[in-house]
């Protein structure tokens, strides 16, 4: 694969890679409307297509947040257009990674020596590169490590970053610009963080030695001595990446074990340390060879308030469903519904987080649930699609909820799809007994 040599970290640079493609997306448009003039059926999927080329060719370039945001929305696979999610899931670990001579250059900054300097080995050739660092493997005192660089400027240009692709998010999700900052604010100050590797370091090890408990779980262990704010050392695991494994003709018993453990290890974060690993793509997880599950990436940390946490599993009990004013205290204790709201708006969120809610939760309403069951992905795939193309939804304020939502939805949605992926059957509650 092509090394990159230097990463655009001016404003103006930066800004300048997404102007040309924003130019292309218009292109792209203007053809597929010339042909749709010729033949009126015509669907969308070339131009879904070459946007989504447009668009990921773009940002890997710019790495940083702006390609952070793409490897979001690739998790939204019931939300987005599949070449969307096809092209956006390569940010995950397939991107152009840094050249031999800026690695150097970035560890002489911050431990003020080359790497062949402080590793016994060093291979200069990135193992595994993604959105806001690449991977590379060393030995050093006998041991196999690995080493995560971050690219240069990726803290620096978070904020900018996040303007620029923030008329683009909004685009795809049909989302008005109004009372969306609060949720903007949100991502970017979890980006901030997923930047810093000290932060990253101290969480690592904080969740791991919490979570060593949960069977058929491994993790790395981490080498503070051999760490900074923009390098992360930890041991080398060995193993399939996730996404590969599911591709295999993989036993529906080891599928269903593995989900288990996945299942155990999200649940017990969420419910017993009140934060969880918000980052549930496959290129965080890889399976062993003994079969077991391994997660190696703890930069995107999400606390979970209280005030949050309460109201947000109260809704998921079906007794809460079931009675309509204690339904409406909690929707508006989460901020999905406001005192502003007419009673025309009221009514309608009601009814419609009533739906999502009633399938959402499904998974929380059996002592065992199939995640492979393609009824309950059907009616995921139909509510998107019906909301979606909703038009009263458009004309109201569709902003809605508390900014916590954004990574919470974003680990269930993430942890949802990799059992799917895994055709896992899960004990629900059998996460309960490491609670004790």
């Amino acid at each position: 694969m092509k090394t990159l040599d230097k990463i655009p970290t001016g404003k103006l640079e930066r800004a300048g890679k997404l102007v040309t493609t924003g130019i292309k997306i218009g292109g792209n448009y203007a053809k597929y409307y010339s042909k749709k003039l010729v033949n009126p059926d015509l669907d969308k999927e070339e131009l879904n297509q070459d946007n989504a080329t447009d668009i990921y060719d773009g940002l890997k370039s710019l790495k940083g947040s702006a390609l952070k945001v793409a490897q979001m929305l690739s998790m939204e696979k019931n939300l987005l257009p599949r070449a969307y999610v096809e092209k956006f899931s390569l940010s995950q670990f397939s991107v152009p990674p840094l050249s031999a001579p800026l690695v150097r250059k970035t560890f002489k900054k911050y431990f003020g020596k080359y790497p062949e300097e402080i590793f016994d080995q060093f291979d200069s050739n990135s193992i595994n590169a993604a959105s806001i660092g690449q991977v590379h493997k060393a030995e050093k005192d006998g041991k196999t490590l690995a080493v995560k660089i971050q690219y240069p400027g990726v803290a620096q240009s978070i904020s900018s970053d996040l303007a620029l692709v923030k008329p683009i998010a909004l685009k795809m999700f049909n989302l008005p610009a109004k009372d969306s900052e609060k949720y903007f604010k949100e991502v970017e100050h979890k980006l901030i963080e997923e930047t810093n590797y000290i932060l990253e370091l101290e969480q690592s090890k904080e969740i791991t030695k919490a979570c060593a408990k949960i069977e058929l779980m491994r993790f790395p262990g981490y080498y503070p001595e051999l760490s900074s704010e923009r390098i992360i050392t930890m041991d080398w695991m060995q193993g399939l990446h996730l996404g590969e494994f599911v591709k295999t003709d993989f036993d529906p018993k080891v599928g269903n074990k593995l989900g288990q453990a996945l299942w155990n290890f999200y649940m017990y974060q969420i419910h017993g340390l009140k934060k969880v690993h918000a980052d549930p793509h496959p290129g965080n997880f890889l399976v062993s060879d003994d079969e077991y599950l391994i997660a190696i990436d703890f930069g995107c940390i999400k606390q979970i308030p209280d005030d949050f946490y309460i109201p947000y599993f109260e809704m998921a009990d079906q007794k809460c469903l079931q009675n309509e004013e204690l339904f409406e205290q909690k929707l508006f204790e989460l901020e999905i519904l406001t005192p502003t709201d007419s009673s025309e708006e009221l009514l309608f969120f009601k009814n419609l987080f009533k739906e999502m809610l009633s399938i959402f939760t499904m998974p929380f309403h059996y002592e065992n649930f199939d995640f492979g069951n393609e009824d309950f992905w059907a009616k995921i795939a139909d509510l998107s699609e019906r909301y979606s193309k909703d038009q009263q939804i458009r004309k109201m304020n569709s902003n809605r909820g508390s900014k916590h939502f954004i990574y919470m939805n974003r680990t269930f949605f993430g942890l949802y799809n990799l059992l799917y992926d895994l055709n896992a059957k899960v004990k629900v509650n059998d996460y309960q007994r490491f609670l004790k």
